[in-house]
């Protein structure tokens, strides 16, 4: 009979132990969640990105007016590597995918081709997301049914200065 020493796993699943530093602020929130931390940190991921191990769908084209859609992109460390691309989180684990004006649409696939064709060592996860993604934008630049319109950002930097300027200076 073999005797294992220590207390037995929480999770029936792979695991390993990690270290984080969280605000107080969360902290007690995690505690009013229960007496186990770890166990409030996987009850709230999970309300967040589901119990699906998969998670939502990775790759989702969200209606924003009728018969226009973006797309949305779960995470992905590798499209954070396409140096012009800016990945805009519209939800926890949900991005939208934004490229500078002039950019072409097909400059996009040919980016993420290069990722798969490029990135051996790429995490497995990723590389099911990049295909998707790949394929969605070359159906869609095959149908003709990708157009562009542009999003308007503004510089936070010195945000509350700017308001009281403008305070003084009404419209």
């Amino acid at each position: 009979m073999s005797h294992t020493s220590g207390r037995p796993p929480k999770f029936n699943e792979p695991r390993r132990p990690i270290t984080v530093t969280l605000p107080d602020r969360i902290l007690r929130q995690l505690d009013a969640m229960g007496d186990d931390r770890a166990q409030a940190i996987v009850k709230v991921t999970e309300a967040v990105v589901g119990r699906n191990p998969a998670g939502p769908k990775q790759v989702d084209l969200v209606e924003v007016s009728p018969g226009v859609a973006v797309i949305i992109v779960g995470p992905c460390a590798s499209l954070r590597r396409i140096e012009w691309l800016r990945l805009v989180e519209t939800a926890p684990g949900r991005n939208l995918l934004i490229i500078p004006s002039g950019t072409a649409v097909d400059s996009l696939e040919i980016a993420i081709l290069d990722l798969l064709e490029n990135s051996p060592s790429l995490h497995h996860e990723e590389r099911p997301l990049l295909d998707e993604l790949r394929c969605r934008l070359r159906s869609l630049r095959r149908e003709q049914r990708i157009s562009k319109a542009e999003i308007i950002f503004f510089d936070t930097r010195n945000l509350d200065q700017h308001a009281e300027k403008t305070k003084e200076t009404t419209c």
